[in-house]
């Protein structure tokens, strides 16, 4: 539940490639109506929204007897706002600008959905023939040494560090470039497809997979 239109349509976005099924409305009426006649594994409100504002919706919600996880999103990040909409029946906080990587993560743990792997301050990682050292940026394949750019090698890094899992294209629109909105172009696709002609092309064992809408995986299997 989310009146700005540009958050909104990135969070649904995010969500849709991960693979949830997302409504949204744009305002505190609309979005209390929604809670209270249906069932959702979980619930985001904007605080400030037209018609009502989100704590006093959340509010209503908990008075209906309904206890679907809900997450606060807002611009106010005094300990007073936070604890006024905690103390509304919300179960977690996350003060705007966020990151859609944290808001998944709690979501999922919320819902009680398996959890993105906690990345560990690890220097050299590794799948199957592939190596790569976080101290001096080197990557080889094999006995060859593959020649990155930049932000071929952060996505690389970011792909492995989450070896096996969904990095959305959102994901990496965030942790790469720092967008936190959708700029509508084939900028992560580009940028991908470089990185595999690398990394993949010329050898006989394919590492980075297309899951078709959604994003892309890095594993040996």
């Amino acid at each position: 539940v989310e009146d700005d239109e540009e958050t909104s349509h990135f969070i649904q976005r995010g969500l849709k490639e991960a693979g949830d099924i997302v409504e949204t409305r744009a305002n505190g009426k609309a979005g209390l109506l929604e809670a209270t006649t249906k069932n959702f594994d979980a619930i985001i409100f904007d605080r400030l929204l037209p018609e009502m504002d989100g704590v006093s919706a959340v509010k209503l919600i908990r008075e209906a007897k309904i206890d679907t996880p809900i997450i606060i999103l807002t611009a106010l990040g005094g300990i007073d706002d936070r604890v006024e909409g905690l103390e509304a029946g919300a179960d977690d906080y996350l003060v705007k600008p966020f990151s859609f990587a944290e808001l998944y993560a709690r979501l999922r743990a919320l819902s009680r959905r398996k959890p993105i792997a906690d990345i560990e301050p690890v220097t050299s990682l590794s799948i199957a023939d592939l190596r790569l050292e976080r101290t001096t940026q080197k990557v080889m394949r094999g006995n060859i040494k593959l020649e990155l750019m930049p932000r071929e090698y952060k996505i690389l890094e970011y792909l492995m560090l989450n070896e096996g899992q969904l990095v959305t294209r959102t994901m990496l629109l965030e942790k790469i470039w720092g967008y936190h909105f959708d700029p509508k172009t084939s900028l992560v696709q580009t940028h991908v497809s470089r990185l595999r002609n690398k990394v993949d092309k010329p050898f006989d064992h394919e590492l980075i997979k297309t899951i078709r809408g959604s994003g892309y995986a890095i594993s040996a299997d």
